[in-house]
């Protein structure tokens, strides 16, 4: 499947800014971000890992999921699928991820007219 496998960050543009937005930004980290993502079908396992840290969501493409924040909140969602792109409405940001020339590239992008967006590249490993 088109998202299936392991990936490594490569670049991410508005990082702190974002961590800042969501009021995260103690967890700010310099450590490498490993996205292991498992797609069969329409079902998805998506972790990340950083040293000391795992973050695993389960999910069905089409569907009102319960999913984690990267706090371990619990919140249900829809996630859906257009043109190739997932997308998932966090309680503080919009989550998008798709495949571009086999690089997997995610955005958060949190509300407002002075809404920041994170941009992660991860190339695959």
């Amino acid at each position: 499947m088109a998202f299936t496998g392991k990936y490594e960050l490569e670049s991410q543009e508005n990082y702190e800014e974002f961590l800042e937005a969501i009021g995260l930004l103690s967890a700010k980290t310099d450590h490498n971000v490993i996205t292991e993502v498992v797609q069969d079908g329409n079902n998805f396992t998506w972790t990340q890992t950083i040293p000391n840290w795992t973050w695993s969501n389960q999910f069905v493409v089409g569907q009102e999921c319960e999913l984690a924040t990267m706090t371990g909140s619990k919140f249900k969602a829809p996630v859906t699928m257009e043109g190739g792109k997932l997308s998932v409405q966090f309680p503080q940001y919009d989550f998008t991820a798709e495949i571009i020339q086999d690089k997997l590239v995610m955005n958060c992008i949190t509300p407002g007219e002075k809404g920041v967006t994170l941009k992660r590249i991860s190339k695959r490993i």
